[in-house]
């Protein structure tokens, strides 16, 4: 029988596949891998946030990574140059956030666990806030699933369709800054672009379908984060880091036989 604790993490584990495949799909689609990293960089700062002025951690992170995306998405259509952007905000909330929680007083925090992740001290509580926020994720891109996958396809044909391609591009800004807070514990700041793209880049190989590709990929999540605990178990290496090799592991099988699995 395993542990609750142990438990508590797979559980943990696939409720973030749950929300991150599809979120993943599109960050693939849309090549918006930086994007997801520099909202994810900001959460140390909602960390501090949230310390200093006694929030919950999963609320200052959910906030500060919204307002990175928003202003992210904000400024690339003035003209400012994505990645110079991306490289500015990301980097700066990181030191910030980092520079910040030294301030915070009586307070010792371990950073590692919010740069790596520490899915293995997850609670009751925990568990079901992930799995609360990954329905809603879940939820919300399935009822947004046509329109996002026109606007991906081409502006022009999203203009011509009705659909506002920026209110779309929002919808997916507000499903990514929930994603990383709900990664924030279990994969860390510093891992969670991982989880949501290499899921996503290995299901792609083997997908006929948009549809299929978003199921493939929580699949491929789910089994990453069962995998990576069983590896970090037996081999007593760190869990967050574990999951995300078993992601890349399959990415690597799925490289190297991806036309084999298909047919």
């Amino acid at each position: 029988m395993l542990d609750d604790f142990l438990v508590r993490a797979v559980f943990a584990g696939v409720g973030v596949a749950v929300a991150a495949g599809p979120l993943g799909s599109f960050v693939v689609w849309r090549r918006m891998a930086y994007f997801g990293d520099a909202t994810a960089h900001a959460a140390i700062l909602g960390v501090a946030l949230a310390l200093i002025f006694s929030v919950p951690v999963s609320l200052g992170t959910l906030v500060v990574a919204l307002i990175m995306a928003t202003a992210v998405s904000w400024l690339s259509t003035r003209g400012h140059a994505m990645d110079a952007t991306l490289g500015v905000l990301a980097h700066s909330a990181l030191a910030l956030g980092l520079v910040a929680i030294s301030f915070v007083p009586g307070v010792r925090v371990d950073l590692s666990a919010f740069l790596f992740g520490d899915i293995l001290a997850v609670s009751k509580s925990d568990v079901a806030v992930i799995w609360i926020g990954a329905l809603f994720v879940a939820a919300l891109l399935a009822w947004r699933w046509s329109r996002l996958l026109t606007a991906t396809l081409s502006r022009e044909l999203a203009a011509a369709s009705g659909i506002d391609a920026e209110r779309e591009g929002l919808v997916l800004t507000l499903a990514l800054a929930v994603v990383v807070a709900l990664a924030l514990k279990v994969v860390g700041a510093l891992l969670i672009a991982a989880m949501l793209i290499i899921p996503a880049a290995s299901a792609r190989g083997l997908a006929r379908t948009p549809e299929q590709m978003a199921f493939i990929a929580v699949g491929i999540g789910a089994l990453s984060a069962g995998a990576g605990l069983w590896g970090s178990w037996v081999l007593d290496t760190p869990a967050g880091p574990s999951i995300v090799t078993a992601s890349a592991a399959v990415f690597v099988l799925v490289a190297l036989f991806g036309r084999l699995l298909r047919r």
